[in-house]
């Protein structure tokens, strides 16, 4: 093989499409642009979401409440998840390895979900009041 002898593939390259050429071409006149209107003119456009001046859709529609984007930063363990890691000493670290939560977690808490029979002490992990509650009831701890 030759450095001058290197070409694309077979079809790889097509020629252009010549629009406006003649009735013969069957694409002249117009060139697929249709008749009249903005978008048949040279530089006529307009911006996404445009309809003509009507009140475009999005802001037809109602706007409802937002999605935080501190939430990937939260997460939820159940305390059947926790039975089942069956670790004493449970911190973000071990949920991580486990992984009961995402890499991106800082924030976690201890929701009541499930049975919790084996002692659990948490670190740096916060429960809500139920959960605290069934934890401390299996002989475990909150710090």
């Amino acid at each position: 093989m030759e450095l001058n002898g290197i070409k694309p593939g077979q079809g790889a390259k097509h020629a252009k499409r010549r629009v406006g050429r003649g009735i013969g071409s069957g694409i002249g006149k117009t060139a697929g642009r249709g008749h009249k209107g903005q978008k048949s003119r040279a530089g006529g456009y307009h911006k996404v979401g445009f309809e003509g001046g009507q009140m475009p859709m999005q802001r037809r529609l109602p706007k409802r409440g937002f999605k935080s984007h501190n939430l990937k930063f939260n997460a939820e363990v159940t305390l059947s998840a926790l039975e089942q890691l069956g670790l004493a000493e449970v911190d973000l670290l071990a949920l991580k390895t486990a992984g009961l939560v995402g890499q991106l977690a800082k924030n976690v808490k201890i929701i009541k979900t499930g049975e919790l029979t084996r002692a659990v002490k948490l670190n740096g992990i916060a429960a809500t009041a139920a959960a605290k509650s069934v934890i401390e009831a299996a002989g475990g701890s909150i710090a």
